[in-house]
């Protein structure tokens, strides 16, 4: 039976995932596989996946490795499709046809050689790994194996990465010589490991990060080299929206089937906010302002294993506040039991966070890139407050919350930043505790 060749591609995951690392194969080099069966296991900016077959077939071949990054589009592996999967060799039926003994040895020893010339040409003669990235930008580029070897890597254990191949090409075409290429990239490279030696007693226990840890810790620290960080606080008299959810909770839960939380109040209010001040509803893009035309709001969650991830209600400034609440209980549901979907954490505009579900009366927030501000909500206490009355001012106690805003400075100024966060507890403080829902 004639068999044909599949070519398994990492399908489009999201409105803006370009990319995904593989973190685990579920099949082998021979293992059969049914149709939509899973082959491997992807993870995006968070959020893990599987990757299915599209045909019934056998794994003939994988092109990336663990931890490898694909761009979506790119080819995964090859299946065989249309047999068994055994490849047999060729039955040669006609006798004119047939080769003599001699005639078939000379032949397989010119095909033996042929491939030793073509590893040879792609095989690094020092051992090193090249990942499947590199090797494609190399060949595409016109860059020979031992050119390629005199590229200094700084990823892990000296690899190349295509940053770094992207830089010696760079250095090549502006007529710098490979050596001061390389000098500098150690010189880049020095000054990227100093830091100060961590000691470990005896005692100590090392716990390695988990992959989602990692990619937190690395969008952080991003952020942070990104964005000149800036933030503004405004203190909240909340004491209506409190008295309001009292109030109507049991009779919002009987009637929509849904609880009611202050979460979606607060985003009711960053939404409208954002619509009154379209430019925090920014994002960057080297030194162009990106204006967004949708409000798509991230509310941070937290995991069951301490790690957060953010879940984006999109176009919240069009969703009547029980609409909010439902796509936030959703998000919310889904998100702690592994269930979120790629474009469930894609698209967002601005980010909220709770920081007082974990009893911190305000925080400064890291902001989301690309995104320009992020807002923290602080825990609701109750407070002695001067309050005006026709009577004059008297002292009583109110539920007060802190909010924290950080935005960029490198395109927000104080004054826009701040006169925000003040629109957001305006609209708090003018809650109706008597409205309806």
């Amino acid at each position: 039976m004639r068999m044909s060749r599949f070519e398994l591609k990492l399908p489009k995951m999201g409105e803006s995932v370009a990319e995904a690392t593989i973190t685990a194969w579920l099949k082998e080099i021979g293992d059969k596989v049914a149709m939509d069966e899973p082959v491997l296991e992807i993870a995006t900016d968070k959020v893990d996946s599987e990757v299915p077959s599209e045909v019934e077939g056998v794994l003939v071949e994988k092109l990336f490795k663990v931890d490898d990054l694909v761009k979506v589009g790119e080819t995964i592996a090859v299946l065989e499709v249309g047999g068994s999967g055994v490849v047999s060799a060729p039955v040669v039926k006609s006798e004119d046809s047939v080769l003599s003994e001699t005639e078939v040895v000379d032949n397989l020893q010119k095909e033996i050689h042929k491939v030793e010339e073509t590893i040879s040409a792609i095989s690094p003669v020092s051992g090193k790994f090249y990942s499947p990235l590199v090797k494609n930008i190399a060949r595409e580029e016109g860059l020979s194996m031992a050119e390629l070897e005199t590229i200094v890597g700084t990823g892990k254990d000296e690899r190349v990465t295509k940053n770094d191949i992207f830089s010696y090409l760079e250095n090549k075409n502006s007529g710098r010589t490979p050596e001061v290429a390389k000098s500098q990239a150690i010189v880049k490279q020095t000054v990227t490991e100093t830091k100060a030696p961590v000691i470990r007693s005896g005692e100590d226990e090392v716990i390695e990060m988990t992959r989602m840890g990692k990619i937190i810790a690395k969008h952080m620290v991003d952020s942070k080299h990104t964005s000149a960080h800036v933030q503004s606080f405004v203190e909240v008299d909340v004491t209506n929206i409190v008295k309001w959810r009292d109030r109507i909770k049991d009779a919002f839960l009987k009637r929509e089937g849904e609880k009611i939380t202050y979460t979606p109040v607060f985003l009711q209010a960053v939404a409208k906010a954002l619509k009154d001040f379209p430019m925090m509803n920014i994002s960057v893009d080297g030194d162009k302002i990106i204006k967004r035309k949708t409000i798509n709001l991230g509310m941070a969650a937290a995991l069951a294993d301490g790690n957060l991830i953010v879940p984006v209600i999109k176009n919240a400034d069009t969703l009547s506040l029980v609409g909010l609440t439902k796509a936030v209980n959703d998000l919310a549901d889904r998100a702690r039991t592994g269930k979120l979907n790629p474009d469930d954490i894609q698209g967002g505009t601005y980010t909220v966070t709770n920081v007082g579900s974990f009893g911190s009366i305000m925080g400064t927030p890291i902001i989301n890139q690309p995104q320009v501000g992020i807002l923290a909500l602080g825990a609701i206490r109750k407070m002695p407050a001067v309050i005006e009355t026709p009577d004059g001012d008297m002292i009583a106690i109110r539920h007060k919350m802190i909010i924290s805003h950080s935005y960029d400075h490198r395109v927000v100024n104080g004054a826009l930043g701040s006169m925000f966060a003040k629109k957001v507890a305006d609209y708090l403080e003018a809650w109706d505790a008597k409205a309806d829902f």
